[in-house]
């Protein structure tokens, strides 16, 4: 994996254009962004409980302003029992202790700002925890008081209300509603929660609950965060009488994505809550950004992204359509045409701290698990050499694209899953709840690899890590990659170096019909070639200077099988 500067003489690129997306300057640096997901426990220990904490972020961050990043989203860090490893905050404006304090936080940000990287935050705002001061006064209440009325709260069903309200399911298995019982041990009302049972959806039909969050947008931005990476930002709002739902526990249709019919996803009110919150960013400054994690078909897409509301949305669609040429092909050009319409970037994703990391996801034939299902060590595994080629390739076509895109960390060094914890040790409480049956999201989260030679690779120094490091991950340690010319590190730092150097995210799309075919896809962004080859034959590349390849110049002028290369044409790009 390197850069190639060889200048092929095969036949030149006459292939018809198709011309998607024209190049734009409109301002506002998230447009072009390229974001780099911290997640803070698995990050670098420093304190050596095992657990990753925000003074080992502090250090290290100068490897994230060496990968010339715009940002850092850090996930949640604030006070939590740790349920759901910090999506179950007790206190949206205080640090959790094994992260340490907001005078570490404070560092943080002089650091950054000394390094010129952004921090985004991640925003909870559809439940907290049950330890959250809030939800213990609602419990202490009495049914209909202003303290229940924080949260959703419902007489239950059947005989003495000992059916829950409604059928909806947990995200994470079994029913999405729990039974509270009052002082005198007497059953009481049941409280919802689309997470877990420790996990109490707040009410979003209550303006106090609004206030609420608007002082924390405030809190934070007053400590000089950039902006707020939305949780679940499509389940706030439920449908009026909370009706049932004969669907699957996401509001899932036939294509993966909540269909417009679910009464717990996409309701229009929840877009007024995010026009107040643009209001309330705008205050401080028009770089101050809102990202939306809202798992919704592409055409509603854009109503997250209109003017008044966010920034930025998560393409999950491109996330979730692999390496199906044609499925991409119909996703990037569908995501391009559709926010256009609304004068928004599309945010580009290929993993996060909810899926199999690409490298895992990649290194199948056939099919690979499901998402959120994780990969155990009784599974199938995943080829890690092909996986983590493909990830290289996938990874580059990304780049090439206009727009933004986040970068999940660890997968600069093509990390794959962790495959091998065992059952006593995992976190994630989909594994709990489902007895089991779902391994959850724990492999996709294990530590990440600094040095080779040091205790726990790097991660801490002290007590074991909070998850296990796969023995693997020795040959993948940042220092050993950062060593090796060829390494998947210095790939991604040619990447991103070249991306901005090109003005690559605020550039221009049209596909090379000639190169899209069932097995390999190509565009031009300006005047670069983005070609990516999954057939099982190599590809001849045309003519032209070859900028960057994902599996090195060994190749020579042809294109290996998952393999992507970036081409500088002669003669200009896409008009």
């Amino acid at each position: 994996m390197s850069v190639d500067t060889v200048t092929y003489a095969t036949p030149p690129l006459t292939s018809p254009l198709t011309l998607i997306h024209e190049a734009s300057q409109a301002p506002g640096w998230w447009r072009s962004a390229v974001i780099y997901q911290v997640y803070p426990r698995s990050f670098r220990d420093l304190n050596g409980d095992g657990i990753g904490d925000l003074a080992g972020i502090t250090a290290e961050l100068p490897h994230l302003a060496d990968l010339d990043v715009d940002a850092v989203w850090l996930s949640p860090f604030f006070k939590s029992p740790q349920r759901d490893a910090g999506y179950d905050v007790s206190d949206y404006c205080d640090v959790d202790p094994i992260f340490g304090t907001l005078l570490d936080f404070d560092v943080l940000m002089a650091e950054a700002n000394r390094l010129n990287v952004r921090v985004i935050v991640d925003l909870v705002p559809n439940h907290c925890s049950d330890q959250h001061v809030a939800f213990q006064a609602a419990l202490a209440a009495p049914a209909g008081s202003p303290e229940r009325d924080m949260f959703i709260f419902r007489d239950g069903t059947g005989p003495d209300g000992n059916e829950p309200p409604n059928n909806w399911q947990s995200h994470f298995g079994g029913p999405a509603w729990t039974r509270i019982t009052g002082p005198g041990g007497q059953p009481g009302q049941w409280y919802l929660h689309l997470f877990d049972s420790s996990q109490p959806d707040f009410n979003w039909d209550n303006p106090a609950v609004h206030a609420e969050f608007e002082r924390v947008l405030r809190f934070w931005l007053d400590r000089g965060v950039s902006g707020f990476r939305v949780d679940v930002a499509h389940a706030l709002v439920k449908a009026p009488g909370l009706p049932g739902w004969g669907g699957r526990a996401d509001g899932g249709s036939s294509d993966g994505f909540p269909g417009h019919e679910a009464p717990m996803f996409g309701q229009p009110a929840v877009h007024d809550i995010y026009r107040a919150w643009r209001r309330i960013l705008d205050e401080y400054g028009a770089d101050r950004i809102l990202c939306a994690e809202a798992g919704v078909d592409l055409p509603r897409l854009a109503h997250w992204v209109r003017p008044d509301e966010m920034h930025q949305a998560f393409n999950f669609p491109f996330l979730h359509a692999g390496l199906d040429v044609y499925r991409l092909r119909g996703v990037i050009t569908d995501s391009l045409t559709v926010l256009n319409g609304v004068g928004a970037p599309s945010t580009w994703v290929l993993s996060n701290h909810d899926v199999v990391r690409h490298a895992s996801r990649f290194g199948y034939n056939g099919h690979g698990p499901r998402d959120g299902d994780g990969i155990g060590p009784a599974d199938p595994q995943p080829d890690t050499d092909l996986g983590r080629r493909r990830a290289a390739a996938a990874s580059m076509f990304m780049l090439g694209l206009p727009g933004a895109a986040y970068l999940y960390q660890g997968e600069e060094l093509g990390l794959p899953d962790g495959t091998d914890i065992p059952g006593h040790l995992r976190q994630d409480p989909t594994f709990a709840r489902t007895g089991g049956e779902r391994l959850g999201r724990d492999g996709c989260r294990v530590p990440l690899p600094w040095r080779a030679a040091e205790r726990h690779l790097g991660f801490g120094a002290g007590a074991d890590p909070w998850l296990p490091l796969p023995a693997s991950f020795g040959e993948l340690a940042r220092d050993a990659q950062a060593a090796a010319p060829s390494s998947h590190l210095n790939l991604y730092r040619s990447m991103l170096a070249l991306r901005r150097g090109l003005d690559l995210g605020s550039g221009s799309l049209a596909w090379a019909e000639d190169w899209c075919s069932g097995s390999s896809l190509a565009y031009v962004n300006g005047t670069t070639l983005v070609i990516m080859n999954l057939n099982h034959e190599p590809l001849d590349l045309p003519a032209g200077r070859v900028l960057l390849r994902s599996a090195g110049p060994e190749t020579g002028h042809r294109l290996a099988s998952g393999e992507t290369a970036w081409l500088c044409l002669d003669g200009g790009g896409a008009e």
